[in-house]
């Protein structure tokens, strides 16, 4: 099939597929006579494992990895476990900080009603004043 074909089937972008191809996580496509792409169901299966688990938020390099677990059968899934594991104490690691981002983000919100010129809103001040968020909270 066309890489239109595969992208509509499975709602990956034509862009993000030859991404995939360009790093590797997608084996190269046989060419047709005129050049063009053809993908089979080996593609279609591998780019639905691919973005399952971007979904997923798992970072390339772990993709990748994963996918390397996959093609060899007789490995024992310890590597995959252990990137699994490592990818959950990332997400927790980011929750932990968008609850604190949350909880700032309210705070600011609270001081302010409306209705005041731009120049005197205490929202505006508080994203002035970088000290106050920057010593207790760090978002990056």
């Amino acid at each position: 099939m066309p890489i239109g074909s595969l992208s509509e089937r499975t709602g990956v972008k034509v862009e993000t597929i030859r991404y995939y191809e360009q790093v590797g996580l997608l084996p190269p496509p046989e060419r047709s006579d005129g050049n063009q792409r053809r993908y089979g169901r080996a593609h279609v299966e591998r780019l639905a494992f691919i973005k399952h688990a971007r979904d997923l938020g798992f970072p390339v390099d772990g993709i990748r990895a994963l996918l390397r677990l996959s093609d060899s059968p007789g490995m024992a899934c310890d590597e995959a476990h252990a990137i699994s594991v490592a990818h959950l104490e990332d997400v927790r690691h980011k929750i932990v900080r968008l609850r604190s981002l949350e909880k700032e983000l309210e705070r600011i919100a609270a001081t302010c009603s409306g209705g005041v010129a731009a120049c005197d809103c205490a929202i505006i001040e508080a994203l002035a004043d970088h000290s106050k968020s920057e010593k207790h909270h760090n978002y990056k």
